[in-house]
């Protein structure tokens, strides 16, 4: 049985129990003196408050037996409280403890561990929350190096285009990657968590792809093609549009900017909250906030990218896929990752249905599988398929944030220097 299970049992942890046997081995006794005061011996806490008529019977003492790991290891209440949670022990669970809200008793808890003489302490503000010029490089380079091979590839033709769009391509994959192992958008900072789903890379990666070629696809398909590769020219038979990809590469740097003031903010209510609900409420507005900066921020950059590349826009479906981009990276880096994985999964397997069928669909007697998304084409273009799959994969991302990202638990204090 779990630490949850056994602390919403009716007759614990309240001790009831465990104090009834004493006073009955105590009352068997009926003299023995010294073993009546062993068992109710008064302890000493580590800041040296005497601590009456506890011992074996000292609910607290069960709880943190229970725990000992997490209280040994904590650096601070805040630590603890956000363990005690992440095992489901809610403020109604604390009062069965004698405590008004699980930072209270996370505070005695704390108190109460020995640390080598060091008085317990109120657990201040988090120091060092300014931002690093190493992460603020990271995230800047992967939109400087797409820029960059987007503006060769006007340049270029043939040949030296294919190359320098393939080491464009590496070279933004390999900054993308640095931005997301370190700082705000790397998971080495979240709490203790299970790695990303082996397949999120893939699905990601899929969904940029998309953006990029996905719509001349389908118009391809739809009219009998796609005759070619697409080659980047404007009279290609496959057309590409650039101006997402440099949109979301750009976008790298807000996303960081927001991800860190939502770190930093949360940590700062974590700090002064008194109890789960009042934490959970003052972080709604930071969530929403950070999440509304980074749409913002992201508006402004496609608007500047479609007018640089001079490529028709897409605003709906960049934005939605940004979103749902910006919510699974926040999701995993505090160590969620199963919904991101699952959601990710389901928006490019739509996307990859939907041309699946309209290819289906040229096959004799087969025509009825195009009909849904030939539909969706003619009626709102080929943009409706990733703003759909996108943008229904984010709203439930948005659900799903408000849900864990306003627990406690989700932000441990780490050790990352960012």
């Amino acid at each position: 049985m779990n630490d949850l299970e056994n602390l919403d049992r009716p007759r614990t942890p309240a001790g009831d129990g465990v104090e009834a046997r004493q006073k009955a081995r105590v009352g068997e006794a009926h003299g023995g003196a010294a073993e009546g005061e062993a068992a109710a011996a008064p302890g000493r806490d580590v800041v040296g408050t005497s601590v009456a008529h506890r011992g074996a019977a000292d609910p607290v003492k069960v709880l943190m037996h229970r725990h000992r790991e997490l209280c040994e290891r904590a650096v601070d209440p805040l630590e603890i409280a956000a363990g005690l949670e992440a095992h489901g022990v809610t403020d109604r669970t604390a009062a069965r403890f004698r405590h008004r809200d699980v930072f209270s008793l996370a505070e005695e808890m704390y108190a109460r561990v020995p640390r080598d003489g060091d008085p317990s302490r109120r657990p201040t503000p988090t120091t060092g929350t300014r931002p690093r010029a190493d992460w603020i490089v990271r995230t800047l380079l992967p939109g400087t190096l797409c820029a960059a091979t987007l503006a060769g590839l006007h340049l270029t033709h043939g040949r030296a285009r294919l190359v320098l769009a393939a080491a464009g391509t590496l070279a933004v994959a390999l900054a993308l990657r640095a931005a997301l192992s370190h700082g705000p958008l790397g998971t080495n900072r979240a709490r203790p968590g299970p790695p990303p789903a082996p397949g999120t890379r893939t699905w990601t990666c899929w969904l940029v792809a998309y953006a990029v070629l996905g719509d001349g696809l389908l118009q391809a398909a739809a009219s009998g093609g796609p005759d070619g590769l697409p080659t980047g020219a404007a009279d290609s038979p496959w057309p590409l549009t650039t101006a997402p990809l440099l949109a979301l590469t750009l976008a790298c740097a807000p996303a960081a900017w927001s991800a860190h003031l939502f770190a930093v903010r949360a940590r700062h209510k974590l700090t002064a909250s008194r109890g789960l609900e009042e934490f959970a409420a003052s972080v709604r507005p930071l969530l929403l906030g950070a999440f509304t900066l980074f749409l913002a921020a992201l508006t402004g950059l496609l608007a500047l990218s479609t007018a640089t590349v001079d490529d028709p826009a897409a605003p709906s479906q960049t934005l939605t896929l940004g979103a749902l981009l910006f919510l699974a990276r926040l999701l995993t880096i505090h160590g969620f990752t199963h919904a991101p994985a699952v959601l990710l999964t389901a928006a490019a397997t739509a996307e990859a249905t939907a041309l699946a069928t309209l290819f289906a669909g040229r096959l004799p007697h087969c025509d009825v599988l195009a009909t849904p998304t030939q539909t969706l084409l003619d009626t709102w273009g080929p943009g409706s398929i990733p703003t759909l799959a996108c943008g229904a994969a984010a709203l439930a991302l948005l659900l799903h944030a408000f849900r864990r990202l306003t627990r406690a638990s989700a932000h441990g204090r780490t050790d990352s220097p960012w």
